[in-house]
């Protein structure tokens, strides 16, 4: 797997990916999501090529306090290849070098296998409860008025 950052052509196979992967939800377009990161720190948004397809992603930033990982996705068919770890390992490398003391990340509780794959990584859970409020209100194109 080759690792670059993300460019506009890359959108489609990344929100396919995405999709695929399980990460997409009704309240959040992913297509949005994308827009947005590219309006701050868009070197942070890395992918991974597998020849010319798109099989992994992260969506990485840093606020000066705190690095954040978002949207890592690694295609089920390239799995247990080491392509998660490999963009772990890129997505710290790039913090480090912005000086960034710590990553934080967000699972859902209900993904085991997920924080698993972290915990093998090093990462642990801290004790915090995570609070959002959404400022914008997100309609996917094909989403039903009402999601949260």
């Amino acid at each position: 797997m080759k690792i670059r950052p993300f460019q506009p052509h890359d959108e489609d196979a990344v929100v396919a990916l995405w999709q695929e992967c399980g990460l997409t939800r009704p309240w959040n377009d992913p297509r949005a999501d994308i827009a947005r990161k590219l309006t701050e720190q868009p070197e942070l948004f890395i992918v991974g090529t597998d020849g010319t397809a798109i099989v992994a992603t992260a969506m990485v930033g840093f606020d000066g306090h705190r690095g954040w990982l978002y949207y890592l996705a690694v295609s089920p068919r390239h799995r247990r290849q080491s392509y998660g770890r490999a963009l772990m390992q890129e997505a710290e490398r790039l913090l480090k070098e912005r000086g960034c003391p710590k990553l934080n990340l967000l699972v859902r509780s209900s993904n085991a296998e997920v924080i698993e794959f972290y915990r093998k990584l090093g990462y642990v859970q801290d004790e915090v409860v995570g609070l959002g409020k959404r400022l914008i209100h997100d309609q996917a194109p094909d989403t039903p008025i009402g999601g949260e």
